[in-house]
């Protein structure tokens, strides 16, 4: 299956998400699951919210040899105080993922012969004035 993706680079391949992507999908797959067992129609459900945040980073050591440790820090060079941000292999990046879904239901059409008795009530509370 060929996805077009955007070329950005001179090399002419692009890159999606694919990780991130098969998440969102057993994401979804649980969502579906779910609403069967509610029972609830699953083709007839849509996705109305989804909203991803990030979450606190974790942060992870790696115990070397004599007592050391090595873990991410901040460590600040020059007179302008720039920060560089050390260690970045020992960090994750969780995030909060939250989605609603809900059963679209169809419209319901409004019966003719209604209308045309309130056409008419209306239609005589007019001629009494």
């Amino acid at each position: 299956m060929a996805i077009k993706t955007k070329n950005r680079h001179s090399n002419g391949q692009g890159r999606w998400p694919a990780k991130s992507a098969k998440f969102i999908l057993d994401l979804l797959k649980i969502a579906e699951f779910n609403a069967e067992v509610k029972g609830l129609d699953v083709d007839a459900l849509h996705i109305s919210h989804i909203q991803v945040n990030q979450a606190q980073k974790q942060r992870r050591r790696t115990y070397r040899a004599h007592g050391r440790i090595n873990r991410e820090y901040n460590r600040h060079f020059g007179w302008n105080g720039k920060t560089i941000q050390m260690g970045l292999a020992y960090m994750s990046s969780p995030c909060h993922i939250e989605h609603t879904l809900f059963e679209k239901e169809e419209p319901v059409k409004k019966d003719v012969s209604f209308l045309f008795v309130i056409f008419l009530t209306l239609l005589t509370f007019l001629l009494c004035f």
